[in-house]
């Protein structure tokens, strides 16, 4: 029992060291958000806190961190020039009401469809999004107002700074893990640079983040048609670049965790916190990988993590913003340089040249895109790709072998799945004038996928019939069959023989698999 205590004990202390940590992290990319979305600080800083409040008692992967993202805030940054700040708590209700649907029709299952190399570009493409969003603390304005790059001194104390904290991030695990790296390593250039008087940017050079509680506040926009006309393809895109951000992020900490994640669950959670987050006046938000992978590495396991980097980023806001606004920005931005290299699969290089090319070019075009455009977009050109080269694979792998019967019959054993790529092959596989006048087609090694399978069957029954020729037809399950009416009666069905296995579409993948290494049962004559 005492043992159980401790070790509860323990893990309780390194989920709030954790959340500690990563609130800190938190407040230079919620104010860096909230610029680019067109909105006050304090709106992104908000939305850093309830949304990563409330998915971290609800969400379906605890330890993972929500708060406002870059994805996002590049969308919502014509909508705010347009029309308001106001159209843009409107919308953020409507994006969550559109996740929680979403969780309740339990659609996070369908992320299982995004393949690994589609993974792979995500997770690259984040990471050099993440790199190039820090080079933007390099830079200072000029007497003109704009920003030019450092030079000199100041980017020479900027890069040490930056360098130190980077190092003590990495070797300090080596010696003691009393208090996880980046939390040190943040308390130790803070402290130099402050008792040093080193002359470098800090948080407050930013914005300033004094705040008190959010206040309820319905958002105020006209209740008309006109206004859900505007809001609404915003809070489409919205719930989508979340949802699939969130998802991802859920994959890859489940991996590193060796955990498993609840997708439904964090859906619901997501779009009750951006629901929440509309009525509160915050920007809205979802998982962020950057401060996920802070919390995972810093040993954040538990939902305590999540919570108290919430509570902990309150506290800044309402109470602790003097101090916090003096932290070096050199020491987050190395924090997050970590994060950079912890997060890009360096393998990646290793495997280019041994993954089929398909998949090579998948895994660039994703990360490619990610960085050129947004989230959303690369993930569903990266699955349309896979899919398009999965069909194209599938569709070369039908074809047939032949026997003829001692009584002349010629018999087709068909292998392979016959759907809308792979039609064509299908048709040039059978020889309607020049085969006997008995034909046998027998399915047992081929599985219809779609429609234009069966119209492809129900096509090739009637060049049979049109040649004078019998057709039968083996195997085929009977949702197939009753499409065929073309063939009538030349097309012989045996219900005992024939399993009634349906589309591939119409069944969960276990009990395919399942089906699959029962096989067919074996024909007769």
């Amino acid at each position: 029992m005492f043992q159980l205590v401790s070790k509860a004990s323990a893990n309780a202390r390194i989920d709030i060291l954790s959340g500690l940590t990563v609130a800190l992290a938190l407040v230079p990319e919620a104010v860096a958000f909230a610029f680019v979305a067109g909105v006050h600080p304090l709106v992104g800083l908000y939305a850093a806190f309830m949304v990563g409040l409330i998915t971290a008692c609800l969400g379906g992967r605890p330890g993972m961190i929500s708060g406002a993202t870059g994805a996002l805030a590049v969308v919502m940054v014509s909508l705010v020039a347009q029309h308001g700040v106001e159209y843009l708590f409107a919308t953020v209700v409507l994006m969550g009401i559109i996740q929680v649907v979403a969780g309740a029709l339990h659609l996070g299952k369908f992320i299982r469809l995004v393949p690994y190399p589609v993974m792979l570009g995500f997770v690259n493409g984040l990471a050099i999004v993440i790199f190039l969003a820090q080079l933007g603390q390099f830079k200072i304005e000029d007497t003109t107002g704009n920003l030019q790059w450092m030079t000199g001194e100041p980017l020479y104390l900027m890069l040490g700074l930056v360098a130190l904290t980077m190092a003590i991030i990495k070797y300090l695990p080596k010696f003691t893990s009393i208090i996880p790296a980046p939390l040190a390593a943040i308390v130790v250039i803070s402290v130099a640079v402050i008792y040093l008087g080193l002359d470098t940017r800090t948080v407050g050079d930013m914005a300033n983040i004094a705040g008190g509680l959010p206040e309820f506040h319905i958002p105020a926009v006209p209740l008309t048609l006109e206004t859900l006309w505007i809001i609404l393809p915003y809070a489409v895109i919205l719930a989508a670049i979340g949802l699939i951000e969130s998802l991802l992020t859920l994959t890859l900490v489940a991996e590193l965790t060796e955990t498993h994640g609840r997708a439904s669950k964090e859906c619901m959670a997501q779009g009750t916190a951006n629901v929440v987050t509309g009525f509160f006046g915050g920007m809205g938000g979802c998982a962020m990988i950057g401060q996920s992978m802070i919390n995972v590495n810093s040993g954040g396991r538990g939902r305590l993590s999540g919570i108290s980097a919430a509570l902990f980023l309150l506290s800044f806001i309402m109470f602790a913003s003097p101090m916090i606004e003096q932290i070096p920005l050199a020491a987050l931005v190395g924090v997050m340089f970590m994060v950079v290299v912890g997060t890009f699969e360096w393998s990646s290089f290793r495997i280019l040249h041994k993954i089929p090319r398909t998949d090579a070019f998948v895994l660039v075009l994703v990360s490619g895109v990610t960085v050129i455009s947004d989230l959303a977009i690369a993930v569903v050109v990266g699955v349309i790709v896979s899919a398009l080269a999965f069909a194209w694979k599938a569709a070369k792998r039908i074809d047939v072998t032949t026997k003829t019967l001692p009584n002349g019959s010629k018999v087709y054993h068909l292998h392979g799945p016959l759907f809308f790529g792979s039609i064509a092959s299908f048709k040039e596989l059978f020889d309607p004038k020049n085969d006997p006048d008995d034909v046998v087609i027998d399915f047992a090694d081929s599985r219809v996928w779609d429609h234009s399978g069966l119209e492809a069957i129900d096509s090739m029954a009637e060049r049979y019939i049109k040649a004078g020729k019998e057709l039968h037809l083996r195997h085929l399950s009977a949702d197939c069959t009753k499409l065929l009416e073309k063939s009538g009666s030349l097309v012989e069905i045996n219900v005992i023989e024939d399993p009634n296995y349906g589309l591939v579409m119409d069944y969960p993948e276990d009990i395919m698999d399942q089906k699959d290494k029962a096989g067919a049962p074996e024909a007769t004559s």
